[in-house]
C-alpha cells in the first residue's frame, strides 16, 4: 500500500472516494483535502500495475486504534479480495489493535468475514439500518 497523501492524480481519487461516499463533489472535495491537511488522518491505496484500484481512510484515534472511515475499491476489482488485503495489511504494519467502522447492510458482511463483529445500530436515517463494526487483535488469533 502506498501514502496518497501527495498522489498526483486528484481526479482519479475523486472517483473512488465517490464510490463509498454517496457525495456531491464539493463534499468528496473537503474530504480529501481533509486527508491531505491532517496529521490524524491517513489515506492509503492499493496499486495494481501502477493504476490506483483501492483505498482506505482511517482516523487515529491513539497510535494503534483507528476509525476505518472509507474504503473503496474500483468496481472491476471488487471481489477479488482487494479490501481485505488492504485491512490486513494495514493492521499488521501499523500494529492496529482496535478498528471501528459503521456502515450498511450491505457491507457488513465484509467486515464479519474479516474478523469484525457486528452490532446494529438500528435505523439512523429514515428507512437505513446502520451497524457498528469493531476488530480487536485481542480477539483475533490468525492475524
Amino acid at each position: 500500500m502506498i501514502s496518497l497523501k501527495n498522489y498526483e492524480d486528484l481526479g482519479e481519487l475523486k472517483l473512488l472516494m465517490a464510490e463509498c461516499m454517496w457525495a456531491n463533489d464539493e463534499r468528496i472535495d473537503n474530504e480529501l483535502n481533509i486527508y491531505i491537511d491532517s496529521d490524524s488522518r491517513e489515506l492509503l491505496g492499493s496499486l495494481n500495475n501502477d493504476e490506483l484500484v483501492g483505498l482506505i481512510g482511517v482516523i487515529y484515534e491513539s497510535t494503534n486504534e483507528v476509525e476505518l472511515k472509507h474504503i473503496a475499491i474500483k468496481p472491476n476489482y471488487r471481489g477479488k479480495g482487494i479490501g481485505s488485503e488492504m485491512v490486513n495489511e494495514f493492521i499488521k504494519t501499523k500494529k492496529i489493535v482496535r478498528i471501528k467502522a459503521e456502515t450498511d447492510k450491505d457491507a457488513a458482511g465484509f467486515y464479519k468475514k474479516n474478523g469484525f463483529s457486528i452490532t446494529s445500530l438500528g435505523e439512523k436515517y429514515p428507512g437505513v439500518e446502520r451497524f457498528e463494526c469493531i476488530f480487536s487483535a485481542n480477539n483475533s488469533s490468525d492475524r
